[in-house]
């Protein structure tokens, strides 16, 4: 019993080990290879391959921020409507209408952003 519950989380153990390692080595590999000497035009702010003209602490418009996590709302949606799709043979009635029910939801907050704005660039 004791020998086939230690094979049982051998993946659990190696899935922790490994990206711990790998990051381990990357932190250890930057501090390593890093320039030490901060010259002036290393400490200034780089976007997008210009330099940047005007005062550095520039306001950022919100919508983009609220793109991004509307983005993030629906990259959720998929992750949760991709395995159910692959499940759903079997399932049953209520989990049909529970999915609908949860696509709704995010219908509702897809209108609701359009609604607002949210969605408009200019």
């Amino acid at each position: 019993m004791t020998e086939r519950y230690a094979v049982d989380y051998l993946a659990v153990v190696i899935a922790i080990v490994v990206p711990v390692v790998l990051l381990g080595a990357a932190l250890v590999a930057a501090s390593l290879l890093a320039p030490r000497v901060r010259t002036g035009r290393m400490a200034i702010s780089y976007e997008c391959g210009m330099p940047p003209a005007g005062p550095y602490a520039r306001q950022i418009n919100a919508r983009y921020f609220l793109f991004a996590i509307l983005f993030m709302v629906f990259d959720v949606e998929a992750v949760f409507l991709f395995p159910w799709a692959v499940v759903f043979q079997g399932a049953g009635l209520l989990v049909f209408l529970e999915m609908l029910l949860f696509i709704a939801i995010l219908l509702f907050g897809l209108l609701y952003a359009i609604r607002k704005g949210a969605l408009r660039w200019s």
